[in-house]
């Protein structure tokens, strides 16, 4: 499964909020996920592509069953 991640490269700026609220939030002056609905959305695309610091990523969540 596909999961949205804000990674320890964040430098709390904002653009990812400003551009997709639907996924984006702030959280102690850095952005968070709040949503990993739609994760093929124009907007949420716009975001990662914006972000300065490349800090926002789509990864591969590992299944924990066996």
């Amino acid at each position: 499964m596909k999961k949205l991640i804000v990674n320890e490269k964040c430098i709390g700026c904002g653009a990812c909020i400003a551009i997709d609220s639907e996924h984006f939030d702030f959280e102690d002056n850095l952005s968070k996920v709040i949503s990993n609905d739609n994760l093929e959305s124009d907007a949420l695309q716009n975001a990662i592509a914006s972000c300065p610091m490349g800090a926002i990523e789509i990864i591969e969540e590992e299944s924990s069953e066996n």
